[in-house]
């Protein structure tokens, strides 16, 4: 694996400090008590960073989402760590019935209101809901939907990196958010499976981890999801022209859980 490669996200995270390191400092600043809680810290940071890349992020992957979403998407659909909303502009209004937008960044609430907003869906209609919760929470989520109810489709696109006790959250999001019949459509970033590349992935996630948000590089996300079972299809893919010893290797899905 060549050095540039092992070292290449050196150059986004430089990039990042110099974009949110200086407006964080300025909220730890105004309410100094921030120094007790990392997480919020990693959030603000988050917040900054993503109001930077996150429409870029997104522009990059407008084939593969339209593909992916806009064809397959409907329901009442849950977006996993929405940041920005962005999935709502995939979404076909005369399919889709609710766009429900978790997010526990509280800053990125406002950009979600925008964006969905812009796609169709709206918190006075009751076609938008955004929850502040993780993915964990799925009581929270199932309560907040009107009494445990499913939803019909889980979209998660550079999430489960992040989320706590993943392999438990991914069962149960799977087994009790999803309804039979439902459908989990994914794009994310895993584990590389080249074992050199994998080892600079587990290397580089403890620092990349702490700037952004708890992402982890070396999770096996979808053989995860794979392993939950009582799927009627499965449907992976990877991303065309994708360099094999990336860092940021990429596994796209479509899965169908069994009525």
């Amino acid at each position: 694996m060549p050095i540039f490669k092992r070292f290449g996200l050196l150059s986004d995270l430089y990039i990042a400090l110099q974009l949110a390191l200086t407006p964080t400092l300025r909220h730890i600043w105004a309410t100094p008590s921030l120094i007790f809680h990392p997480t919020a810290i990693s959030r603000i940071f988050m917040s900054y960073v993503w109001t930077a890349f996150g429409a870029g992020i997104d522009e990059n992957n407008v084939q593969l989402k339209t593909s992916l979403i806009t064809k397959n998407a409907y329901g009442v659909v849950l977006d996993l760590g929405a940041g920005h909303g962005h999935t709502a502009k995939y979404l076909d209004t005369t399919r889709v019935t609710k766009y429900v937008a978790l997010e526990p960044n509280i800053l990125m609430h406002d950009a979600i209101r925008r964006t969905a907003d812009a796609a169709g869906f709206s918190e006075p209609s009751g076609t938008l809901l955004i929850l502040a919760c993780g993915a964990e929470n799925t009581t929270t989520i199932l309560t907040s939907l009107g009494g445990y109810q499913p939803v019909d489709t889980l979209v998660s696109v550079l999430t489960l990196c992040s989320v706590p006790d993943p392999q438990e959250t991914i069962k149960s999001l799977t087994t009790e958010v999803l309804k039979p019949g439902g459908q989990l459509l994914f794009i994310e970033h895993v584990r590389n499976p080249l074992p050199n590349v994998a080892w600079w992935q587990s290397f580089w996630s403890p620092l990349w981890g702490l700037a952004f948000d708890g992402c982890r590089l070396d999770r096996p996300s979808h053989t995860w999801i794979q392993k939950v079972g009582g799927w009627a299809s499965e449907e992976l893919t990877g991303t065309d022209g994708e360099d094999e010893e990336h860092l940021f290797w990429h596994r796209v899905g479509k899965f169908v859980k069994a009525t």
